[in-house]
């Protein structure tokens, strides 16, 4: 595997970014990608493991040793055919991805993974760059129909492997741009949208008939859909988000972290911001902005609240505040606890661990959170006696998460079991439900997760859907 010293030579070396100063006048990508040699040396670290536990690290199995040989080898174009064997959209992943593969490296033992991420997204940057990347339309046609509904990451890939397989595919999306909370709740400086224009034409190309502005549930009956395609997907994502149940909860100033998110994103295509904007017109601009909820979500919120001006920004989070650094020893190679700090902190904001919200003050609107410290005592939250505090704010962000899928309109409707979680209920082997009509695939049946997950989860459920329609399939999974 690359070079056999290549590990002892060379220390790991990222992508760096551009200075938060200068970055924060936009909203464009800031990773410093490496030139070729850079990238090189970087994939000759990848070592000769007995075992790659990189593979099971990553949801989709990227066959990480192989490619990252054939870019030591400067063999880029097998080096992308590699690459999308398991992952139909590695510019995705390789922008957005948390890199559990980089978790799961054996050199990650020392702290010195090989930097997966950064050369999966170069190979994938490079073929779109050199025109590698073309339509792969069907040989034959199957005759058969399937509409898939959302058009997140699981129903695109979902829907690019049945289209790739002969199938008539129609994908069905109520927002008026397609990429589900991808387009929506992903921030342009992370990733710009036109990486999933340029899949969209690929995908027309290749059969797949989109239908944005569509809301199957509310716009069109799931009956419909029953009469008009053999089969079903479901893949619209879990989009019922953690309500904050505390007096002042219902003030002007407590807003949803993806109305926020969502509103930006479409300033920056120049769409309409008050078209889907029931509460109206939402900025950070020159506000004391507390963000409730720990995770990239609330990253998110702190990178946009920044770039609009915010006058401070606070991150909180009910849980103890992790480690700086994982115990190797009973961790690896799963992903670890361990405290994160994204580049959206990097630019500036308080953050604040084990604090319990208390109560929203304010009379017509937001003027401050009162909050108390907890402590966690044998699995239980206790709050710690005379640690009530009151933090300043004129604007609130809920980003607590998702409880699960919506069920109004859709799975009303469609009246397929739930399971205890309130996801779709549906295995990994056939993702069928309780319906032999309707599959589901993504965060709809696995609830909140990652972007690979529901990459992954959407080529699995194309193979089983191939499957059922013509009793066996070469589709991967």
């Amino acid at each position: 595997m690359g070079k056999e010293t290549g590990f002892l030579e060379l220390d790991r070396q990222d992508r760096g970014y551009a200075d938060p100063k200068e970055r924060l006048q936009h909203y464009k990508e800031f990773v410093v990608p490496h030139g070729e040699g850079a990238l090189q040396a970087q994939a000759s670290r990848c070592m000769n493991c007995g075992i790659p536990y990189c593979h099971n690290g990553c949801p989709v199995n990227n066959l990480i040793p192989d490619w990252n040989h054939l870019v030591y080898e400067a063999d880029w174009r097998n080096a992308l055919e590699v690459l999308h064997s398991t992952n139909n959209f590695p510019e995705f992943t390789g922008r957005i991805c948390p890199a559990p593969c980089e978790a799961s490296c054996t050199l990650n033992i020392q702290d010195q993974p090989v930097t997966i991420k950064s050369i999966e997204c170069a190979i994938v940057d490079r073929g779109w760059q050199e025109g590698w990347i073309a339509p792969q339309p069907a040989e034959k046609r199957s005759g058969k129909t399937v509409a898939v509904v959302g058009s997140g990451p699981a129903g695109l890939a979902c829907a690019q492997q049945l289209a790739r397989a002969g199938h008539s595919v129609t994908l069905f999306e109520k927002n008026d741009r397609v990429g589900g909370l991808m387009r929506y709740g992903i921030p342009d400086f992370k990733m710009e949208k036109h990486l999933i224009n340029r899949r969209m034409v690929q995908m027309e190309a290749e059969g797949v008939q989109f239908r944005t502005s569509t809301e199957v549930g509310v716009t069109i009956s799931l009956a419909s859909l029953r009469e008009n395609f053999d089969m079903i997907v479901l893949s619209g994502g879990a989009e019922d988000p953690r309500k904050l149940d505390i007096p002042g909860a219902e003030l002007p100033g407590v807003r949803l972290a993806m109305e926020f998110l969502t509103q930006q994103n479409k300033r920056n295509a120049g769409d309409d911001e008050l078209r889907a904007a029931p509460r109206g017109s939402l900025t950070a601009t020159g506000k004391h902005v507390i963000v409730i909820g720990g995770g990239d979500t609330g990253s998110d919120c702190v990178g946009t609240s920044n770039r609009q001006g915010a006058a401070s920004v606070t991150q909180l989070e009910i849980m103890p505040k992790p480690p700086e650094k994982e115990d190797k020893a009973l961790s690896w190679p799963n992903w670890p606890l361990k405290l994160r700090t994204s580049s959206s902190h990097e630019e500036g904001a308080a953050r604040d661990w084990a604090v319990l919200t208390k109560r929203v003050v304010g009379d017509n609107d937001v003027t401050g959170l009162e909050c108390v410290r907890v402590e966690w005592v044998g699995g239980k939250m206790e709050e710690v006696a005379g640690s009530e505090f009151i933090l300043q704010a004129d604007l609130i962000l809920l980003a607590m998460g998702f409880v699960g899928p919506n069920k109004q309109g859709l799975l009303d409707q469609a009246d397929v079991k739930l399971d205890a979680r309130g996801n779709v209920a549906a295995n990994t082997e056939d993702y069928a439900t309780s319906d032999p009509q309707i599959f589901a695939c993504g965060d709809m049946r696995r609830g909140q997760s990652l972007v690979v997950w529901a990459i992954r989860e959407g080529r699995q459920a194309a193979r089983a859907v191939d499957a059922a329609l013509m009793g066996v399939s070469q589709l991967p999974r």
